[in-house]
């Protein structure tokens, strides 16, 4: 039940992203029972390609909790992190990931990749996969088919 919790709270982060014009992915961070952070992805306003809601969170949840170990810490996400967020979880030593929609095209804890259990590498966090996947997919979907209707794409 709490995941759901903290997931709605992610939840809150991509519409937030959506309304400033952002693909609606959101992030929470998750300490002993605290929300240390909370961030979405800001990649077109800050003309930034690093600027992902999990990577902003975890960033933003290290300087909150004056340390880069965040070894007893969920990252809450609306999609299936990529390569460089997964690989910033494996960094940033995470104990745990829950995250909502699958990504086909870059997923890479469980989809195309699986990073968080990968024996190569010197850390593995738990992940619990699709809570509120469907409200996390209803989201993405509609704000591309809103872009496509529109004619738009994303600024140069």
């Amino acid at each position: 039940m709490d995941d759901e919790i903290y997931m709605r709270l992610a939840l809150e982060e991509a519409r937030a992203a959506g309304d400033e014009g952002e693909v609606p992915i959101g992030a929470v961070v998750v300490c002993d029972g605290a929300v240390v952070a909370r961030a979405h992805n800001r990649r077109e306003n800050d003309r930034d390609p690093t600027a992902h809601a999990e990577l902003l969170a975890i960033r933003a949840a290290a300087v909150s909790l004056e340390r880069w170990r965040l070894s007893e810490c969920t990252v809450y996400v609306t999609l299936e992190p990529c390569p460089m967020c997964a690989g910033a979880m494996h960094q940033a030593r995470i104990a745990r990931l829950v995250y909502g929609a699958p990504d086909p095209k870059a997923g890479a804890v469980g989809t195309l990749y699986d990073l968080s259990d990968d024996e190569r590498l010197n850390h593995r966090f738990d992940v619990t996969k699709g809570v509120l996947a469907d409200e996390s997919a209803t989201l993405l979907k509609a704000f591309f088919g809103n872009l496509r209707r529109d004619g738009g794409g994303f600024r140069p």
